[in-house]
């Protein structure tokens, strides 16, 4: 399976919030989806049984390469106002490099819930 169709299966099957989630948690590594989920499975106390169990219906039994996704999440982040600094931190890159992912998405506005001062400073 084409990487490209991976991001798309998953975000089908587990809706943007929760492909968010696991790309956060398992993004770059190879995960095992099991056909039962214990309680105590690392992918159950870390994405909820919800999106466990959502992951395991589709596709079980599989191991994927969870995507980094780091577009995905970099846009979900801004649109809770997440700072580029917080986005930085939580993708594991620079902020010059979450400014060049935003500078490639064509029409993106100003983040949401950013203030805004009427007023620039005189500096002279």
């Amino acid at each position: 399976m084409i990487v490209g169709d991976l991001t798309r299966e998953l975000r089908s099957i587990l809706g943007r919030e929760g492909f968010v989630k696991l790309a956060q948690s398992f993004g770059g590594t190879r995960l095992y989806v099991p056909y039962k989920l214990a309680d105590d499975s690392e992918l159950v106390e870390t994405l909820g049984r919800e999106i466990a169990e959502k992951l395991s219906r589709a596709l079980a039994p599989a191991t994927i390469r969870v995507p980094l996704a780091r577009r995905d999440r970099a846009l979900f982040y801004r649109e809770r106002g997440l700072s580029n600094r917080q986005i930085a931190r939580r993708l594991g890159i620079g902020e010059t490099g979450v400014e060049k992912l935003f500078a490639r998405e064509p029409g993106l506005s100003e983040r949401p819930n950013r203030a805004h001062s009427s007023k620039q400073l005189d500096l002279f």
